[in-house]
């Protein structure tokens, strides 16, 4: 396969109320010239995320310099978007400004949780203060339900985002489960977006049910995209309907071909990433393109990195 599997680099130890499982949805910042700093969300001993981050050898990735002892965003004000949970979706450098867009969580009546977008800002990379109390991407009267997972570029002064849609919740033995799929909106300063309910990605079939966290690349003109996708059903424990990475190509980012069985990656016969690979995140480190992603129990197995192989 194209993509070279190497190493499980982390996952928390446990050791603090606040990081006692998994570490997914992982975004980083290779800005930097000896580290490269990996934004994701761990689960508190209430189960909520936490933002936090971990710096990586920019020679090894394999190798963890710097473990942050504490969370870099407090969770929001009961009431707000973000006050039982916060997971990292994606790094942007902006000028002298370094973004973290974040996943806001809230938790439901009818349904589990509700998700929404929000942006936190900071000048060293470390500490973070959030931009606003309220989200940037939330329901709307044509997105009613929840916004999730994203990814963001700067594209030639247009700031393009490609972003979690969810687009139903289902009964499914007596309990409620998330449909979603991948939408794209612009704008023009990374705050207030326009949004026409384009989509990028959608179903592919009667089966599929959830298409998350995108992260796209652009290369020689194309627009390249690695996502999640999962079935409707049994993708908690059924091997064949968990989560697998997808990919998708298009030359305007917008128009999206899906090449799934061009991928170059799956599950592994045995270890942390047997059973499901899911969050990719694909950015090019010293001419190389490396692929960040989580593998078992939605990123309770902690996060990896494979290396593209031409």
């Amino acid at each position: 396969m194209p993509w070279i599997k190497k190493n499980l680099i982390y996952k928390p130890e446990g050791l603090n109320g606040w990081d006692c499982s998994h570490s997914y949805v992982v975004c980083a910042d290779n800005s930097y010239s000896d580290k490269v700093r990996v934004y994701f969300s761990a689960r508190d001993t209430q189960g909520r995320c936490q933002a936090t981050f971990v710096d990586l050898n920019a020679d090894n990735l394999s190798e963890v310099l710097y473990v942050c002892p504490e969370p870099i965003l407090a969770l929001g004000q009961p009431g707000t978007f973000d006050d039982c949970g916060i997971t990292p979706t994606w790094f942007l450098n902006v000028g002298s400004q370094k973004w973290l867009y974040y996943v806001g969580w809230n938790v439901r009546n009818t349904v589990p949780y509700h998700n929404a977008i929000g942006l936190a800002i900071s000048n060293n990379g470390t500490h973070f203060q959030k931009a606003f109390d309220g989200p940037l991407v939330s329901t709307i009267a044509t997105e009613p339900y929840f916004n999730g997972s994203a990814c963001v570029l700067n594209d030639n002064g247009i700031f393009k985002m490609w972003y979690l849609n969810c687009t139903s919740w289902i009964e499914i033995e007596g309990k409620q489960e998330p449909c979603y799929h991948i939408k794209y909106a612009e704008s023009d300063d990374g705050v207030n977006w326009k949004r026409n309910g384009t989509v990028a990605i959608d179903y592919k079939d009667d089966i599929e049910g959830g298409i998350s966290r995108p992260t796209v690349l652009k290369e020689d003109g194309i627009y390249k995209m690695w996502y999640s996708t999962r079935a409707k059903r049994d993708y908690r424990d059924q091997l064949a309907s968990s989560y697998r990475i997808g990919y998708a190509e298009s030359l305007d980012g917008i128009k999206w071909t899906r090449k799934d069985n061009e991928v170059g990656i799956d599950v592994s016969s045995e270890g942390w990433d047997s059973d499901m690979i899911e969050y990719p995140m694909v950015f090019v480190h010293r001419g190389q393109k490396i692929l960040f992603y989580n593998g078992n129990g939605f990123g309770k197995t902690g996060f990896g990195y494979a290396v593209w192989q031409d």
